[in-house]
């Protein structure tokens, strides 16, 4: 009988402790939804206005009519937004509703304006009347847009021997640079540190950056990047763990054959050139270090720099 009444103690107590548990669920549930600020408008008197009074609406348009002020404010001529709004604005299409989306042609504008004045998003947005946050989306979307339908077309890497000598004679022929066939280089783009990022974006120069690697031509076309890498890192660091390092490791990227200098018996291989931070590889050349520099090596360095 003892064992009984102890079982149905024990059940009776999950069952009350079970029960509390529930409640106190609900109680925090309706404290959370009663501290809820409730909206008053549905939106901003002033960004309702955009369709009639925003930049875009006004400005914009007007614009278009004077060529001049439509090549500073956004940076490039009518015909050129036009042909890039051809490009990229299938690609961000989206359904109408009856809240009125925001076109991908006005999108594209709020972009350019942005890149072309330096101006704030909280500017842009005010201008355009949107809120900052329609702004900062579009900014993300329209960008990765423009990569995905023009980098094909305007930064297509090298991929076959030929199109690696007709870089290697613009070296030649514009800066007496034989067998090279691109400068390479790291820049550090300075940004806000996210948050909770500790020191993953802390640089040497005592800022928070991200890293442009890029591989440049003779006359300073991108061939290659590689970009999105914390400012943490060096430029020889970011080089070898980047696709464009693994793939000149791995020789895949279809580098002609080592041949001889002009005008000598000398073998040399077809090289990328860099500053002291990049590795002494076949591929890559690198000035001599600066410690313990005789005349010989000084004046090399020297004309190694004016041509990278």
């Amino acid at each position: 009988m003892e064992n009984q009444l102890k079982i149905v103690q024990n059940e009776t107590n999950s069952l009350i402790h079970v029960y509390l548990m529930h409640m106190t669920g609900i109680w925090l549930l309706y404290n959370r939804l009663r501290s809820r600020r409730k909206r008053t408008k549905y939106t901003r008197s002033i960004l309702a206005q955009r369709r009639r009074q925003g930049d875009y609406a006004n400005l914009v348009q007007e614009m278009r009519l004077d060529p001049e002020y439509h090549i500073l404010y956004f940076r490039m001529s009518r015909e050129h937004f036009e042909k890039l709004a051809r490009k990229v604005c299938p690609l961000l299409e989206r359904p109408r509703t009856h809240l009125y989306p925001i076109s991908a042609t006005e999108r594209l504008a709020m972009t350019l304006r942005y890149l072309a004045s330096g101006d704030s998003q909280t500017s842009i947005a005010l201008a355009f009347r949107v809120s900052k946050s329609t702004v900062c989306n579009a900014i993300s979307e329209v960008c990765d847009a423009i990569w995905r339908s023009l980098n094909t077309e305007y930064l297509k890497a090298p991929t076959t021997e030929q199109e690696w000598l007709t870089i290697e004679e613009g070296f030649s022929g514009t800066w007496n640079f034989p067998h090279c066939i691109g400068a390479i280089d790291g820049k550090h783009v300075t940004i806000q540190s996210p948050a909770n990022s500790g020191s993953n974006f802390f640089n040497y120069k005592k800022s928070f950056s991200i890293v442009l690697l890029a591989v440049c031509d003779a006359d300073y076309n991108f061939t290659m990047i590689d970009v999105g890498c914390t400012g943490r890192f060096s430029d020889g660091g970011i080089f070898s763990n980047s696709k464009i390092g693994q793939r000149s490791e791995n020789e895949e990227l279809n580098i002609p054959a080592p041949c001889c200098l002009p005008g000598t018996d000398n073998t040399c291989p077809y090289v990328f050139v860099g500053d002291e931070a990049f590795p002494l590889k076949q591929y890559m050349m690198r000035p001599y270090p600066r410690t313990q520099l005789d005349y010989t090596k000084r004046i090399l360095n020297y004309r190694y720099s004016s041509h990278r």
